[in-house]
């Protein structure tokens, strides 16, 4: 049962924690981390990328939740990287997550690479594209069948092209 006093406090968690994700410190470039296929300066991708996408790709940020409209896209097509329009999901594999964000049960085969994210007193596993290094998001192991994957996917690391 939701009482008052559950509500004020789950209401309260979330806040901190999105404030945590939204505020948090980012770092030098991904660019610099990796030697990917495409490459631009820093100064051109501000130059290529709204401030919103430079944040999240290139320093890895995180969007609001709720605030992306390719949460609300459900026609057929691919996703596409932001930064570079590498192919990186099929509309057939996004699902509603409820979590705000964009998620995906997998991706195209070579589209997306991994590292490890020790930010926020946890450990999670970080997605980026694997031609840009652009920063996608996060995977976590409570998604459906048939892979049990929930890729997290900031919606303005994305661009949708319809089929």
């Amino acid at each position: 049962m939701i009482d008052r006093r559950n509500l004020l406090l789950g209401g309260t968690a979330f806040t901190a924690l999105a404030a945590f994700a939204y505020l948090r410190p980012t770092g030098a470039p991904l660019a610099a981390e990796g030697d990917f296929p495409f490459k631009l300066t820093d100064e051109e991708w501000k130059a290529k990328l709204d401030p919103t996408a430079y944040d999240v790709l290139r320093h890895e940020a995180t969007e609001r939740p709720f605030t992306s409209p390719l949460n609300g896209e459900h026609r057929a097509g691919t996703f596409i990287c932001a930064g570079c329009d590498q192919p990186l999901f099929a509309s057939e594999t996004k699902f509603d997550s409820g979590t705000g964000w964009p998620s995906f049960y997998t991706f195209i085969e070579g589209a997306i690479g991994t590292s490890v994210d020790n930010t926020l007193f946890m450990t999670r596993t970080e997605v980026h594209c694997s031609n840009c290094g652009g920063h996608q998001g996060h995977v976590f192991e409570d998604g459906p069948e048939p892979t049990g994957l929930r890729y997290c996917i900031n919606g303005v690391s994305l661009k949708f092209v319809a089929a």
